[in-house]
């Protein structure tokens, strides 16, 4: 436990972005969007995912970066980023920014630390993410009822283009599963901190904008989604649920997919999921299966 659980200080703030290095003005804006916060973080890492990166000069803060010669996905990039504000030994909470995002109110870091400052069970913030002209697609509302992208509250899920972490939570619970690279990394997160009793809070008043995209303009989209979807119910759940999640699922799929070749890859994935080692089994409680019904999201869809 940090000492600041002890005291009134604010909890320090490290950032982490990671990139390909094909957005360069978009990391650039983002950069000095960060630079303008009215609570300078302590830390910045920046993590080239298979790519060089440029130095980052003019701004108030020094930004540690990394280049990796492999694109490890977003996970594995994040976990790199994770490691090296650990290594420094002064970040108590982490954020963690898209890196075609952009931070629009300059009070974003000094919110989240007034947050994690007031409840020490506080795991994930997750933020709101809305395109240029203020609008937030539905999939980034993490509740099932999602008309209302401005309710508060907490969660079973949070958003991986915009969130903190707080380092205690990751200590206890494991990093990203960097294996996943693409797609559902984040329900396996969420799914862990609830177990371990940490609270996930979506705070929509933290504003993240992001260009409107869809996730399957990435080639790998279908088949990730199966084969992670099926590794996450073997990791996490209990045997009775792991047949009923994937099931919902490959109803939900078989209705929504209009693409023949998108399911062809999503079939290929969810066999790839059965047949590949899926990691390290840990399944939840059932006390956290009832927790998550009770927030609105039991994990069955």
């Amino acid at each position: 436990m940090t000492d600041r659980r002890r005291t009134t200080e604010l909890p320090r703030l490290g950032v982490a972005i990671v990139t390909m290095g094909n957005r360069p003005k978009d990391v650039d804006a983002l950069l000095e969007s960060v630079a303008k916060q009215d609570a300078p973080p302590a830390r910045v890492v920046m993590i080239g995912n298979g790519t060089p990166l440029p130095e980052f000069t003019g701004l108030p803060f020094e930004v540690t970066t990394v280049e990796l010669d492999d694109n490890l996905g977003c996970p594995g990039g994040r976990n790199v980023a994770l490691a090296r504000l650990r290594e420094f030994g002064d970040v108590d909470v982490a954020v963690e920014l898209d890196d075609d995002g952009l931070l629009v109110d300059a009070d974003v870091f000094s919110t989240i630390q007034s947050l994690y400052a007031s409840d020490p069970r506080l795991g994930i913030v997750g933020f709101r993410i809305a395109d240029e002209l203020g609008e937030t697609q539905r999939r980034h509302v993490p509740r099932l009822r999602a008309k209302d992208p401005m309710r508060r509250g907490l969660v079973t899920a949070f958003l991986g283009g915009g969130h903190a972490f707080s380092m205690d939570m990751l200590a206890e619970t494991g990093d990203w599963p960097a294996d996943f690279f693409f797609t559902h990394e984040e329900t396996d997160l969420a799914w862990r901190a609830l177990d371990a009793g940490w609270k996930v809070l979506y705070e929509p008043s933290l504003l993240l904008q992001h260009p409107k995209t869809s996730p399957a303009r990435h080639a790998v989209y279908y088949r990730m989604t199966a084969r992670n979807r099926v590794w996450l119910a073997r990791r996490r759940l209990p045997l009775p649920l792991v047949p009923l999640y994937l099931g919902v699922w490959t109803l939900l799929t078989l209705l929504r997919t209009r693409s023949v070749g998108g399911l062809r890859a999503w079939a290929g994935g969810f066999v790839e999921g059965v047949r590949a080692p899926a990691g390290e089994r840990r399944p939840m409680r059932w006390r956290t299966v009832w927790r998550m019904t009770r927030l609105g999201r039991p994990p069955l869809i």
